[in-house]
C-alpha cells in the first residue's frame, strides 16, 4: 500500500508523492483526416461529415410574401391579412409558415430563426434559420440556412375597396369635444394609437372640433365606441342608420350606421364652479372644484379641504356644467412663503395632498408692485418659498358666470387657485429630471396624422407630454 501525499516520516520530514496519471478520455481517429476526435457511428469528425452531408440540400432558399403598403398587413394563404411591424415576432410567424412544409417534407427540424439586416426599402427580408437533422444512428448535424423573402405590394381587400370608392364605407364613428382647446382629443389621439385601437379603419379624417372614422363593418366601429367609452369621459348619442340599397328578390338591405360620440368638455386642470345643485348632491362639494384626473370620469378636487370626488359621465350629463377657466388661462405665480396645514392631509392614489396657506405674487407685478395674495392650496407638499407656480388669477377675472356673480355676493372668493408647481427649463431638460428631446416631441405629436399640433405652442406640448406621463 503506497502512502498518502503527505505520510509524515519517523524523523520528522514529509515525503510528496507526484500526482497520479489520471485515465485519458476516449478518442478515436477520423477516417477521412485522421484528426482525434470523441468516437461516433459514422467515424468522422464534424468538419469532413459537413463536407460529405448537407442537410439544407433541397431547403427552399427564396420565397416570396404579400405585403399590403396601406394598412401595414401580410397575406396569410389563402384570404387573410395578419398585421406585422418589421422584425417583430409576428411577422417572423408570417415568414415560417411559408417554408414550414418544405423543411418538413426533408426531415429537418427548426432548432433557431433570426432576422438578418436589410435595408427597407429593399423589398427584401432575409431569415437565418437553423437546420437540425439526424444523419445517422446518433449522429445529428446542426447547419445554417439564410432563406430570402421577395416582398411583393398588393392592396388587401378592404384597402383595394376603399382606393377604388372612397365612399364605400358601412360605418361611421364621428368623435367631438365642444370645447375650445383639444387637450382631451389630443390625449384620445395617443391612446388610440398606443392600442392600435383605429387599425380597422379604412381611414381617419379630420373634422370640425374631432374626428371621423370609417369603417367596413358596423362590429368594426362599435369595438372602437367601446373603447373611447373606456378611457374617456363620452357621451354616446342614438345610432343611426341610413338606407344605401335594397335588394327586393333576396330582401336584403345594405344600411350605413352613424355614431356619435362626444367628449366631456371639461379636461385635466380645468377649473370648474359647480352649479348648486350639482354642489348640494356631492355632499356640499365646492363648489369651486379643480379637475386633476380625467379617465373614463371626472375626478374633482375641492381646493379649500383637499376633498376628491369621482364623477362618472352619466352623473355629470344630469348637471352638464361647463368649465369656469381652462388651463390657456393659468399664469404664472412666485410663491414668497408657505406655511403648512397639517391638520388636514388627504391620501389620493398614491399622491399627497397637503393644504397649507401660501402668500404669493403675480410673475409679472414683480418690479410693478407690491400686490401680494394670501391664498388656501392643496399644494403644501410641494411647494417652497421661492418656487414659481402656475395658477388661475380670480382677483381680476371676467367670467361670464351668473351661478359665479350669485355666489360672489354672499360668499368671498379666493383670490387664486394654484393648480400645478412650475418647472423651469435648462438645456431641454426640466428640472424635475424630464427631457424634452425635439425627436420624441414630433414622433408624439404626430398622433394619427389628423390633428394638427403647433410645435411652435410650448404650451400645449407641455401639457400633452404630461398628459402621456401620468
Amino acid at each position: 500500500m503506497l502512502p498518502s501525499p503527505q505520510t509524515p516520516l519517523p524523523s520528522g520530514g514529509t515525503m510528496f508523492l507526484p500526482p497520479q496519471p489520471q485515465a485519458a478520455a476516449c478518442t478515436s481517429i477520423c477516417c477521412t483526416c485522421g484528426v482525434s476526435m470523441p468516437p461516433n457511428a459514422a467515424n468522422t469528425c464534424a468538419r469532413c461529415l459537413r463536407s460529405h452531408v448537407d442537410i439544407t440540400e433541397g431547403a427552399p432558399r427564396h420565397a416570396a410574401v404579400v405585403y399590403c403598403p396601406l394598412c401595414s398587413s401580410y397575406l396569410q394563404p389563402p384570404r387573410s391579412w395578419l398585421r406585422a411591424a418589421p422584425e417583430s415576432p409576428e411577422l417572423m410567424q408570417i415568414l415560417l409558415r411559408r417554408v414550414h412544409r418544405p423543411l418538413a417534407r426533408l426531415g429537418v427540424t427548426l432548432s433557431a430563426a433570426e432576422f438578418v439586416f436589410t435595408e427597407p426599402h429593399s423589398k427584401r427580408l432575409k431569415l437565418r434559420l437553423r437546420l437540425r437533422r439526424e444523419v445517422l444512428h446518433g449522429v445529428t448535424m446542426e447547419q445554417a440556412h439564410v432563406v430570402e423573402f421577395t416582398v411583393h405590394d398588393r392592396l388587401c381587400d378592404g384597402c383595394g375597396r376603399a382606393q377604388a370608392d372612397p365612399d364605400q364605407w358601412a360605418a361611421v364613428v364621428q368623435v367631438r369635444q365642444r370645447a375650445s382647446h383639444r387637450r382631451t382629443l389630443l390625449h384620445l389621439e395617443q391612446q388610440l394609437v398606443r392600442h392600435a385601437a383605429a387599425a380597422a379603419a379604412l381611414r381617419v379624417d379630420a373634422a370640425s372640433g374631432g374626428l371621423d372614422f370609417f369603417f367596413a363593418s358596423r362590429s368594426h366601429a362599435a369595438r372602437l365606441v367601446e373603447f373611447v367609452s373606456s378611457v374617456a369621459p363620452a357621451r354616446v348619442g342614438t345610432v343611426a342608420k341610413q338606407l344605401v340599397s335594397h335588394d327586393t328578390k333576396s330582401n336584403t338591405y345594405n344600411f350605413r350606421h352613424t355614431f356619435a360620440v362626444e367628449l366631456s368638455p371639461i379636461c385635466r386642470d380645468d377649473l370648474v364652479f359647480l352649479p348648486r345643485e350639482a354642489s348640494r348632491d356631492l355632499g356640499g362639494l365646492g363648489p369651486l372644484v379643480l379637475c386633476v384626473n380625467v379617465t373614463n370620469a371626472l375626478a374633482l378636487l375641492d381646493t379649500s379641504n383637499a376633498r376628491v370626488v369621482v364623477l362618472g359621465i352619466k352623473e355629470y350629463d344630469r348637471y352638464k356644467f361647463e368649465p369656469l377657466l381652462i388651463s390657456r388661462r393659468l399664469i404664472e405665480y412666485v410663491v414668497l412663503d408657505i406655511e403648512l396645514d397639517r391638520s388636514r392631509d388627504v391620501t389620493m392614489t398614491g399622491s399627497r395632498y397637503m393644504m397649507a396657506w401660501a402668500q404669493v405674487a403675480r410673475a409679472s407685478d414683480l418690479g410693478k408692485n407690491n400686490t401680494i395674495f394670501t391664498v388656501k392650496t392643496h399644494l403644501g407638499h410641494r411647494l417652497n418659498p421661492g418656487d414659481h407656480a402656475f395658477g388661475y388669477d380670480l382677483y381680476g377675472v371676467n367670467a361670464n358666470n351668473q351661478d359665479l356673480e350669485q355666489y360672489g355676493q354672499s360668499h368671498q372668493l379666493p383670490d387664486a387657485v394654484l393648480v400645478k408647481k412650475s418647472y423651469k427649463k435648462e438645456d431641454g431638460k426640466l428640472q424635475d429630471g424630464r427631457n424634452r428631446e425635439s425627436a420624441e416631441i414630433e414622433e408624439i405629436a404626430m398622433g394619427l396624422g389628423c390633428i394638427d399640433l403647433n410645435s411652435s405652442d410650448e404650451k400645449e406640448l407641455d401639457e400633452l407630454l404630461e398628459d402621456l406621463t401620468l
